[in-house]
């Protein structure tokens, strides 16, 4: 049975067509040609497989490039057994003030055969930022870990190869990709006053502030060094930041599994970080944030409302969904297990805040794990 409460998405597929994409390996960028209907609305558009580990589950997630040139990510979720946590954190940032995609949860079928409940996500584009009357020069995805703004890899603890290393290019061209490689090198390269000027004239520090309180609050650990989008401003020549994939937040690491409240540090991780957090402007900045958003947007009062909500929109349609893994139990104890994070979140930031401002850690360099 299929619930009309949440928007369709139907695909349709040649036969010879399907048997590509099938026997293709799951790791091509190959784009098949499909029939798209989205909501009674017929589009030609062009899909492939998206995602890292999560493209050898048995629940597929894809990228769908409409011929008109809108992008689409479909997310299967499938770790996520409320399939909330990236829809409720890119809100959380909106509140926050910083530009996050939008998302729908949606049913989706291929050829007559149901899907199940996908996550539909709005791709971080030129679109993206035209929508949001944003001038943007380049767009550079951080793909892997290597993006933590450091010169040595975090796999093989040998220099990086290149100061380019874990971003792939979505926007702009070669002098782009030079400029934030060049960037990157002199944001280890330099120190003292020419540090602070190069942290203060290539980075927009409020959006990056913001960002990092969204990724703290959520508690995304694998946030800090991938799963964003570096954007340079076309006016201002500075950097921000744009949140992705944050399927593992609000309790559960990327795989599912709860994890402790205390995971990630107050202070964040990566280079860029630590930097722009041994200025003392943007450390008080920072810190201020942070205590304002435990008592006012990262509150129970708050997103319980949204959380509820969120939860009961889906709850007819996941619970007959059977391609997903977890029980219809788990999702059910989601909302309560979401809501339990919240209260201790706060508690948490707000002894760790006491703490930092208290001590000369606060105002020496950030310490980092990672």
């Amino acid at each position: 049975m299929w619930y009309g409460s949440l928007p369709s998405r139907s695909i349709t597929i040649e036969s010879n067509p399907l048997q590509i994409m099938e026997q293709e390996d799951v790791w091509s960028k190959r784009l098949i040609p499909v029939r798209l209907e989205i909501d009674g609305t017929q589009h030609t558009a062009h899909i492939r497989h998206r995602g890292g580990h999560t493209r050898l589950y048995p629940k597929k997630s894809y990228e769908v490039m409409l011929d008109n040139g809108v992008t689409l990510h479909w997310n299967a979720e499938y770790d996520d057994p409320s399939m909330l946590r990236n829809a409720l954190s890119f809100r959380l940032f909106e509140m926050i003030g910083t530009p996050a995609p939008k998302t729908r949860h949606c049913l989706v079928e291929w050829n007559g055969q149901p899907l199940g409940v996908y996550l539909e996500i709005e791709a971080v584009d030129q679109a993206f930022f035209d929508k949001r009357d944003m001038e943007c020069r380049s767009i550079h995805y951080a793909i892997h870990d290597s993006a933590n703004f450091r010169a040595i890899d975090p796999v093989s603890r040998k220099r990086k190869r290149s100061w380019y290393d874990g971003y792939e290019l979505k926007a702009g061209g070669k002098a782009d990709r030079a400029r934030l490689a060049s960037f990157v090198r002199k944001l280890n390269l330099c120190q003292g006053r020419e540090l602070r000027h190069l942290v203060l004239k290539r980075v927009n520090t409020d959006a990056y502030i913001r960002w990092l309180a969204g990724a703290v609050l959520t508690g995304n650990y694998d946030g800090f060094d991938q799963n964003y989008t570096l954007y340079e401003d076309r006016k201002s020549n500075r950097y921000g930041m744009i949140p992705w994939d944050y399927e593992g937040t609000w309790g559960r690491n990327c795989y599912g599994k709860p994890c402790d409240v205390e995971l990630v540090r107050i202070q964040g991780y990566n280079l860029l970080t630590q930097r722009l957090l041994e200025l003392p402007s943007c450390r008080k900045q920072y810190q201020n944030l942070l205590a304002e958003s435990i008592e006012t947007v990262f509150t129970e009062r708050e997103l319980e409302p949204l959380v509820r909500a969120m939860h009961d929109s889906i709850a007819p349609a996941i619970r007959d969904d059977v391609t997903r893994k977890w029980s219809k139990a788990a999702f059910e104890g989601e909302y309560t297990f979401i809501m339990n994070y919240i209260a201790s979140r706060r508690i948490h930031i707000h002894t760790a805040l006491k703490q930092w401002r208290r001590t000369r850690i606060g105002r020496q360099k950030t310490p980092m794990l990672k």
